[in-house]
């Protein structure tokens, strides 16, 4: 497969993931308002928080060093198929021993909530842990569709997914109420359960038939999907499973870096069960934009840059036509995420208030909500050009590198839960974010530094992308200023044809900027429409 078949394949993969986060939040921001109006924030303090944390640390500690070393570019070129199936299955065995330390960790370590105001508790954490071990069985399958861009079926599996666990928790909401835990911890189990059933479902379907020969698919029955020994080769890859071990130790770092604040509230109780709920909701909030469209980005341009770039070698020993593409499609990619990060953060300070007040009423609106969302806005310009020089960095690291790395993550990870009691017990729930912006901020200057010295000897020159045009950051500050007089004038308490003045102002201002991108990042607006809009590309092909 050429670079440009790669890229073709991988934006449109991320052209379908964001389509799918866009369908997931609207429908978990719906689902949360929903909620908000039934449950009490102590209730969704301990779901969004405590058992969510748990799920997460379980399946991410399993799963996420074999899914970067099976898609990474080494495995990709010379790899047994048969061996790398070995190998992902033994996620499963491993997420049950996460299984049962977590549970244990959860039940005996933890503070318990109060039974009378949040009952069910204990068999709630053992039905989320059940339910991450239960996903791990789809792991093998879903990497297969990954590395052979089986965009479609992720769409459909995950969509079908949430669509059946967003309508048995309103059901149960309405109807059994006083189930508490128990209504969350079988909508979590039932989307698990659907994720798995689609792929086991598809690939049934798929391995044998005229399709999978015609597109030379290396396995040929379902018997080929479980583990076992191919005759002359070892069961895994013992490379493949030493660059696993290297992305297992940095990827329980970047657990700890991604999701710091949650353990730090989790295990020190700066913040109440009541005072998670409204943090967490805050934070969803702000980062429905870095969910559903830099994640997707990072995930399927990660894939990308492993299969374009020789992990491991300098820009002068590998292809250059390669190298060209990479860069430049590097140096868009941290314009495109900029520029809607900068919106993001300009616009987000003055719609704040707003925003929380029509989501969730004073519950959040008063308060330190729309402080901590103001300041969250600011964070997601940090995270989204993180996930790009990340992505990037990872796929072009030497294993060798990687492990070099994993020294720095664990400073960075020591110094970041240091720096979340300090600032937490200083500033309350806004100290979480500042801790987040310090960290993104030393991880961005260490991928920027390595991005500098690996096009160092070459004519490409990516970090470009992180200088936007004079006349888009003038409008922008022009904006910021028009939209925080528009709230300071407008709104939230003088009734809704104020508010109506506020947004229309907002639109205007966000209408100016758009029209300054059109005119000054033509290469940015060339690449969106060949790369990231599937029907736009199809016309043009």
């Amino acid at each position: 497969m050429s670079s440009q078949d790669v890229l073709k394949n991988a934006s449109t993969l991320a052209s379908y993931n964001v389509l799918l986060q866009v369908m997931f939040r609207v429908l978990t921001f719906f689902l949360n308002a929903f909620t908000l109006r039934f449950v009490s924030k102590e209730l969704i303090g301990v779901v969004n928080v405590r058992l969510t944390l748990l799920y997460s640390t379980l399946v991410f500690l399993s799963r996420e060093a074999f899914r970067r070393a099976c898609l990474s570019g080494v495995s990709g070129k010379n790899h047994s198929w048969r061996q790398v199936i070995n190998l992902l299955w033994l996620t499963l065995p491993l997420g049950v021993l996460w299984a049962a330390l977590l549970i244990c960790v959860w039940l005996w370590l933890l503070e318990v909530p109060d039974p009378q105001t949040i009952p069910y508790y204990g068999p709630a954490v053992v039905l989320f842990a059940l339910s991450g071990v239960q996903e791990l069985l789809a792991e093998p399958l879903w990497v297969l569709a990954q590395a052979h861009m089986f965009v479609r079926l992720k769409v459909v599996a995950e969509s079908l997914a949430m669509i059946a666990k967003c309508s048995i928790t309103v059901v149960m909401v309405m109807f059994a109420r006083e189930w508490g835990l128990y209504i969350f911890s079988a909508a979590h189990l039932v989307y698990t359960g659907f994720l798995v059933l689609c792929y086991v479902v598809y690939f049934i379907r798929f391995l044998g038939s005229k399709e999978a020969e015609e597109k030379g698919f290396p396995l040929h029955s379902v018997k080929d999907l479980l583990p076992r020994r191919a005759k002359g080769e070892p069961l895994v890859d013992w490379s493949l499973a030493q660059l696993t071990w290297s992305f297992f130790k940095q990827s329980f770092l970047k657990q700890i870096l991604t999701e710091g604040e949650r353990y730090v509230m989790t295990f020190l109780n700066v913040l109440s069960f009541g005072d998670q709920g409204v943090y967490d909701i805050v934070n969803n909030l702000g980062s429905m934009v870095a969910r559903f469209i830099f994640l997707p980005i990072e995930e399927s341009f990660y894939i990308f840059f492993a299969k374009v770039l020789e992990r491991g070698r300098d820009v002068k020993s590998q292809k250059q036509e390669d190298v060209a593409i990479a860069a430049e499609v590097l140096e868009c990619l941290l314009k495109l995420v900029l520029v809607v990060g900068l919106i993001i953060s300009v616009f987000g300070y003055a719609y704040s208030h707003l925003a929380l007040d029509l989501y969730g009423g004073s519950l959040l609106s008063s308060g330190a909500g729309p402080t901590l969302l103001r300041f969250y806005s600011s964070y997601v310009l940090l995270l989204a050009v993180n996930g790009v020089t990340e992505c990037f960095v990872f796929a072009a690291m030497s294993q060798g590198e990687v492990d070099k790395y994993n020294l720095v993550m664990l400073a960075l990870s020591l110094s970041f839960l240091f720096l979340s009691y300090m600032l937490t017990w200083w500033a309350g729930s806004v100290g979480f974010i500042l801790a987040n912006c310090l960290n993104m901020g030393l991880r961005i200057l260490h991928s920027v530094l390595y991005i500098h010295r690996y096009f160092l000897s070459s004519q490409w020159k990516p970090l470009r992308g992180l200088l936007p045009s004079p006349l888009l950051l003038l409008t922008l500050a022009v904006s910021a200023v028009v939209t925080a007089l528009s709230e300071g004038v407008f709104c939230c308490d003088s009734g809704w044809l104020l508010r109506l003045v506020h947004i229309s102002v907002g639109a205007a201002c966000l209408l100016g900027v758009l029209v300054a991108v059109l005119l000054t990042e033509t290469r940015l607006i060339q690449f969106i429409r060949t790369q990231l809009l599937p029907k736009y590309r199809k016309k043009h092909t």
